[in-house]
């Protein structure tokens, strides 16, 4: 059976929820992979009133749709983040407060902590989501950094982060960090770092999305193979690397997302770097049946049209493993 088809509700929440539902399903989709922004799914909400989750499983079936995860990248962020004027405008007044580095930490940590809560309360066993890095900055650093610099990192990120695990464990809901550049897994080396921060507990895994590490020249099929047992969730989503656009490299140059003169961008799936059969090839050898969740961005083009089209492009490539051997007809009995 083809796994689930779902649209990350993220770059639409702009809209009202019903209106990105209605939008789903024309578009061919089989659910949503909710974003806790906009009006999609609020924390709050969800963990002060029944009927509120009630409502959003209602919308749901009211446009056929189905729901595997509720995403809360934004206020993950900032758990571990040096705080700044920038993580104003990603967080609710509520949680920003008077902006004060360790209030809006302590918060952040206590919304995902009732993440976990509201999701097991909508029936959902996954959040996909960002931690935030305190030494993302310190990536490629001069002066050199002293020398405990990053191992203290990792120390700070289990420190805010076991406690934030200790409630999804005992929610039975398992949280999966996006790797991505800023967070404190962005490839293979630092996503084995930061499972061994943890003590490599269940609780913590993956949202596997290659768009991330084509433009890094990391091995996106093999890291679905190394973190067999860490792939929580997927996005399904490309990015184009250039081979001769040489102006801005790896890190961008500063400038904006559609740039020509920029070395790679994220397009819609199919029109990318990224080997989508190898990636569906490799989820069957793991055995992952959870949904494929297209997180659509593509600067210069209209999002209803790639939507549409990323729907499509999905459902064409997957297929479920094959229960037999090829060549078993040719067996003598």
């Amino acid at each position: 059976m083809a796994r689930p088809v779902t649209l990350f509700t993220g770059q639409w929440a702009d809209l009202p929820f019903e209106v990105v539902c209605a939008k789903a399903r024309s578009f061919g989709y089989d659910g949503l992979e909710i974003a806790c922004w906009g009006d999609h799914f609020e924390v709050d909400k969800a963990l002060s009133d029944d009927a509120y989750v009630r409502s959003r499983h209602d919308l749901l079936a009211k446009h056929g749709l189905k729901s595997w995860a509720i995403s809360n990248h934004l206020v993950g962020q900032a758990v571990c983040d040096k705080i700044d004027e920038r993580h104003k405008s990603i967080l609710p007044a509520r949680l920003w407060g008077d902006g004060s580095e360790d209030g809006v930490r302590r918060r952040a940590q206590q919304e995902i902590m009732d993440t976990a809560r509201a999701a097991a309360a909508f029936g959902v066993k996954v959040v996909p989501g960002f931690t935030g890095s305190s030494i993302w900055p310190y990536l490629y650093s001069f002066p050199p950094n002293p020398p405990n610099l990053v191992a203290d990192g990792y120390a700070f990120f289990a420190a805010m982060w076991n406690p934030i695990l200790d409630v999804f464990d005992e929610v039975g809901v398992r949280f999966a960090l996006e790797v991505h550049p800023t967070e404190i897994a962005f490839d293979v080396a630092s996503a084995e770092a930061t499972l061994t921060a943890l003590g490599r507990r269940p609780a913590f895994g993956f949202n596997y999305d290659p768009s991330h590490f084509v433009y890094q020249n990391v091995d996106y099929v093999g890291f679905i193979r190394k973190f067999a047992d860490r792939i929580y969730h997927v996005h399904m989503k490309d990015a184009y690397l250039s081979p001769t656009r040489r102006e801005a490299g790896i890190f961008g140059g500063h400038l904006d997302f559609g740039d020509p003169r920029r070395s790679w961008d994220f397009r819609s799936l199919g029109r990318g770097s990224v080997d989508f059969e190898e990636i569906i090839r490799a989820l069957n050898d793991i055995g992952y049946q959870g949904p494929l969740s297209i997180e659509w961005e593509d600067g210069k083009m209209d999002r209803e049209h790639g939507a549409t089209e990323a729907c499509a492009f999905v459902r064409k490539l997957d297929f479920p493993p094959s229960a037999i051997a090829f060549d078993a007809a040719f067996e003598r009995k």
